[in-house]
C-alpha cells in the first residue's frame, strides 16, 4: 500500500503538501510520490509567494475542498518551503474521508479544480 500525506492525531489531521504557487489555477491535483518515498498532496495556486500569499491561498484552498471552515486550516511547518506540513483542526476521520473521496486516486488528468 502506497504512503499517504496524511496523519490522523486527536484533534485533526495534518497534511504534507507539495504547493507550486503561481500555478495559473487554484486546485488540488492529487497525491504524488516524492523521489524519498514520501506522499505528498500536490497544489497550485495563484497567488504569489511574497508575503503569506500563497499560503494564505492555500489554506483557502484546502479548507474549500474539504468543507471546513478556513480558521482551521493552518501551515504549521514549511511556510518559506515548497513542501510544507498543514493542520485542519476538526474530527480526524471525517477529515481523512474526505481526503481520500478527493485525491486518493483520480487519473492524473482528473484534478479537482476549486474556485
Amino acid at each position: 500500500m502506497a504512503q499517504e500525506p496524511w496523519t490522523a492525531v486527536a484533534d485533526g489531521v495534518f497534511v504534507d503538501v507539495r504547493l507550486t504557487p503561481r500555478g495559473g489555477r487554484d486546485v488540488i491535483e492529487g497525491i504524488e510520490s516524492r523521489p524519498d518515498g514520501r506522499a505528498v498532496l500536490k497544489a497550485r495556486v495563484r497567488a504569489a509567494p511574497t508575503e503569506g500569499e500563497a499560503n494564505a491561498a492555500l489554506c483557502r484552498l484546502v479548507a474549500e475542498a474539504l468543507d471546513v471552515a478556513p480558521r482551521d486550516v493552518t501551515i504549521v511547518a514549511g511556510a518559506t518551503a515548497r513542501i510544507k506540513r498543514v493542520r485542519i483542526k476538526g474530527q480526524a476521520s471525517m477529515i481523512v474521508s474526505a481526503i481520500q473521496s478527493a485525491w486518493s486516486s483520480p487519473p492524473p488528468a482528473a484534478s479537482r479544480d476549486v474556485r
